[in-house]
């Protein structure tokens, strides 16, 4: 096979990968947009789940919450900025992961969720970003 075929036969896969990275950080935007939304007004669900979290539950709690998520999300969801978004993103769900330890919930459907959605959040920036698998095992977020 010549060059130019070998370089027409691996663009697909390039395509591929970079769509399929999309979808996973699409799936994690959009489910961290709605987390953010819920707790933007003072609404009884977030208030209650705060409750049994450990919090003292105020609007100004859950709002801060939200709005930090919100810029997580969008230095996410922007390519140029989408490695520190992902830094950020795992400190957040550490924390959030560290907070369902400490109140006890369930571990597969409560606790490790925070595991499940920084596990895809990562396989979808390392797929839309060539450089960043790269990043990640040399232990840093630029190029």
């Amino acid at each position: 096979m010549s060059t130019t075929s070998n370089a027409i036969a691996r663009a697909p896969r390039g395509r591929t990968r970079t769509v399929a990275g999309w979808v996973c950080s699409s799936l994690v935007v959009l489910f961290l947009l709605f987390d953010a939304a819920i707790k933007l007004p003072p609404i009884q669900p977030v208030t209650d789940t705060l409750r049994q979290l450990g919090f003292v539950p105020t609007p100004t709690l859950a709002r801060g919450l939200g709005v930090m998520l919100l810029a997580i999300t969008a230095l996410y969801a922007w390519p140029r900025t989408a490695r520190v978004g992902a830094l950020l993103l795992a400190a957040y769900l550490g924390g959030a992961i560290a907070v369902q330890l400490r109140a006890g919930t369930p571990v597969f459907s409560h606790l490790l969720f925070g595991v499940y959605l920084g596990v895809l959040a990562m396989i979808g920036l390392c797929l839309r970003d060539r450089g960043a698998w790269r990043a990640l095992i040399k232990g840093g977020v630029a190029n």
